[in-house]
């Protein structure tokens, strides 16, 4: 399965100019998520709509509670609306069965987290080959080792996570997360562990990838700096979206 790289009108410019005409590839309606504390509902999304467009980089930035992380969470399918839609893809994940929504996040979505969760027992390259295997396609050399050279991970592959830096190993966490070639990639916080040069490192992939390769990205953080690698920056204030602008 090989990397497609496709250089399109760049979505920012799609935005800037009013040309909607390409469907989202990610949108949300009126999403609501509630949380129970005993007999109390606490609300984590308060009704959110926003669109992401195919191959636009967008980061979500507030302080912590504000309802990011439940965002990302519902978004990526990972916890169920509790009332709203969540489009993927042209697919309602709020109508969708517990099988059908992991069928769908397994081939549409991929994820980075702050903690990389790498499985310790193997090298770098068994972490990223695994999802290969996990996906049902089995190892795909050529796709493998695009990903690899793209993440400058060529010469760590039998590295074990204890023998890598932070960078490494979150470098390691986003070619597993894009190895199946997802149509967006979703990732929470994924700096929040990192020294500010593995930070930059890492912020510095993401934008390569949405660059050269298409991908779409949606982040999290409470970071102002790493909003500069981005198209677009949304501001979450108390469970909704206060405002959405292109990134200086």
């Amino acid at each position: 399965m090989a990397i497609a790289v496709t250089i399109t009108e760049p979505a920012e410019s799609r935005i800037l100019q009013g040309k909607t005409s390409v469907e989202p590839i990610l949108r949300t309606e009126n999403l609501w998520k509630l949380y129970r504390a005993g007999k109390v509902e606490v609300p984590a999304l308060r009704g959110v709509n926003f669109e992401v467009l195919p191959g636009e980089s967008v980061a979500v930035m507030g302080p912590s509670g504000c309802g990011k992380s439940s965002l990302l969470y519902v978004i990526g399918g990972l916890a169920q609306a509790t009332r709203g839609k969540v489009l993927v893809d042209g697919n309602d994940l709020t109508a969708l069965s517990d099988s059908a929504r992991t069928k769908l996040r397994r081939s549409k979505i991929g994820f980075v987290f702050q903690r990389f969760n790498l499985l310790p027992t193997l090298t770098a390259k068994g972490n990223i080959a695994i999802a290969q295997f996990i996906h049902g396609d089995g190892f795909d050399p050529h796709r493998f080792d695009v990903v690899t050279q793209m993440l400058g991970l060529a010469g760590r592959l039998q590295h074990k996570p204890s023998e890598l830096s932070g960078g490494e190993q979150q470098r390691v966490a986003i070619a597993r997360a894009i190895i199946n070639e997802p149509k967006i990639l979703l990732a929470d916080e994924p700096t929040g562990n990192l020294d500010s040069k593995n930070s930059e490192i890492v912020l510095q992939m993401l934008r390569q990838l949405n660059k050269e390769l298409g991908q779409t990205v949606v982040m999290i953080t409470h970071n102002p700096e790493a909003t500069t690698y981005f198209d677009r920056v949304m501001h979450m204030r108390d469970g909704v979206i206060v405002d959405g602008v292109p990134a200086d």
